[in-house]
């Protein structure tokens, strides 16, 4: 667990997060085609994680632009420098370095990119402040956070499960991740950093499983839910995944297949 948050230790999950990248993939995705980075371009794609959407764009994109990831843990950074060298990639590197103090200088970057990351900082205005610091002036961004607790199943399935059943501070933090999804909230943070205009806009992504069992699989292998399962005996485990398996009936399909819809915001604008 971090210090802040009640997140997963990101450091100890970096090896497994990827296990998760190919049900967000479509958000890097969508991200990049509204980003549109040109040629000769300049690249910050913050709070990288293990490389996404970072390696997709310079893998497209070649010598013709020179891209930076950053991630506040060292763990996800080792991950994700490894994939460069394994890709032959000589136009990207990723460094260590929490969002809230970004060591490069004023207008460096042409554009700068974070993919839910935002609302994971330990300070959020803090890092969109540097965000915008060092984005040129008329620089374009590209956000994405999570909505709201209920558009985000997955998730809040975990969190009402637990509910209850172990200490309120140790529950899954759907308040942390979905904590930029309120009125108004999101635009006056980016207003006070800086950014001269934006725009923010509700887009959809679908997690689609063969059965519950591959998804629960899937919750169990990227250790996600470790924190929550080492607070409660061994013995009452198996009513949690019973009880997520009655939330996830309402999106099974009559074979069995289950299909998540969720949703984010896309955040567009110019510093």
């Amino acid at each position: 667990m971090t210090t802040q948050n009640n997140q997963p230790d990101w450091n100890k999950m970096a090896e497994k997060f990827d296990l998760w990248v190919p049900f967000i993939g479509p958000v890097g995705e969508k991200m990049l085609s509204v980003a549109n980075v040109q040629a000769g371009s300049k690249v910050l794609d913050v709070a990288s994680g293990t490389g996404e959407p970072a390696l997709t764009l310079a893998s497209k994109m070649q010598s013709t632009v020179d891209i930076i990831g950053t991630d506040a843990m060292e763990g996800m950074v080792k991950v994700a420098q490894n994939k460069v060298g394994k890709l032959g990639l000589k136009n990207i590197t990723f460094v260590t370095m929490p969002a809230e103090e970004l060591e490069f200088k004023d207008n460096t970057f042409d554009y700068v990119i974070c993919r839910f990351g935002v609302m994971l900082f330990q300070d959020s205005q803090q890092g969109l402040n540097e965000m915008c610091r060092v984005l040129k002036p008329g620089g374009r961004f590209v956000f994405a956070v999570w909505n709201t607790a209920e558009t985000m199943p997955v998730m809040n399935w975990n969190y009402l499960a637990f509910k209850g059943k172990i200490e309120e501070s140790m529950l899954p933090a759907i308040e942390k991740l979905t904590s930029l999804s309120g009125a108004g909230v999101l635009d006056a943070m980016l207003d006070k950093a800086g950014f001269s205009e934006h725009e923010i806009g509700i887009e959809n992504i679908e997690y689609q499983f063969e059965s519950f069992q591959q998804y629960w699989d899937l919750m169990e292998a990227s250790d996600l839910l470790k924190i929550q399962f080492d607070c409660m005996p061994e013995a009452q485990r198996p009513s949690i995944k019973n009880e997520v398996a009655q939330f996830a009936k309402n999106f099974e399909d009559d074979g069995g297949q289950l299909s998540v819809p969720h949703q984010y915001l896309l955040v567009v604008g110019r510093k």
